[in-house]
């Protein structure tokens, strides 16, 4: 890959683009631009939440990102729920992407959605459907440490990552990636790992031995829980620094 790389990075359910300042911060000092665009219904875009919002939406605001700005060679990372939003991303417009990055990311398969790859996401639809917004997901609770509010724990952190989540779409979860274009699985891939401090009933899908592409897949494991860009984003950001 070129020394300056494009790292396009989407953030997982609940949050926003800032939860990636600190990487961002780290990528850009070494040369390398990086957009860290906030999903519809979230940061800037928060207004715009309603039950319309899906997957389909968060897949469009990146693939509009990258066309408006004709960025090519560009090195796709998605954050937990975001694996699913890169890899339909990846299958529109698979000659703008050089790399994926799944960071502790779902990694589904072409027709599955969230509830596919991760089942514990249909008990918080159930938990929503009595509310009088039943199509809004309230972000996970957060847990005595060590697994804290998606495994953020440092005090000062907490303050900031609550005021940054706000509520998701049941139809991010329901809808289907489409992951059809053979152009798309020679993309090569990553799979960066947070081990250490999983919840009890949390379960990681096995990341297959095998990349789309024929190539042994690429898997990195980061002792962090699972914001790992807010908990260690010099770690995270050196192997982010290592796709080539």
């Amino acid at each position: 890959m070129p020394a300056s790389n494009t790292y396009v990075l989407v953030h997982g359910a609940w949050h926003d683009g800032q939860a990636w300042d600190r990487v961002a911060a780290l990528l850009t000092v070494q040369g390398h631009r990086v957009l860290a665009p906030s999903l519809t219904g979230h940061g800037d875009k928060a207004h715009l939440l309603g039950p319309e919002v899906g997957l389909v939406t968060h897949v469009n605001d990146v693939v509009g990102l990258i066309l408006d700005l004709d960025l090519n060679d560009v090195v796709l990372v998605g954050h937990s729920y975001a694996g699913l939003v890169i890899s339909g991303v990846a299958n529109r417009i698979p000659d703008r992407v050089s790399h994926l990055v799944y960071v502790d990311a779902m990694v589904p398969t072409h027709g599955e959605n969230a509830i596919d790859v991760m089942p514990l996401t249909q008990g918080m639809i159930d938990g929503a459907a009595a509310d009088a917004q039943p199509w809004r997901i309230p972000p996970l609770p957060e847990f005595p440490a060590p697994l804290g509010l998606f495994g953020v724990t440092d005090p000062d952190d907490l303050v900031w990552l609550k005021a940054m989540l706000t509520d998701e779409s049941v139809l991010c979860f329901q809808q289907p990636v489409e992951m059809d274009n053979p152009a798309q699985a020679l993309i090569p891939r990553t799979h960066i790992l947070c081990v250490g401090s999983q919840p009890t009933g949390v379960t990681r899908r096995p990341v297959p031995r095998t990349q789309p592409n024929g190539e042994p897949s690429r898997i990195h494991e980061l002792q962090s829980g699972h914001d790992c860009m807010i908990i260690k984003p010099a770690e995270l950001s050196e192997l982010l620094l290592r796709t080539d």
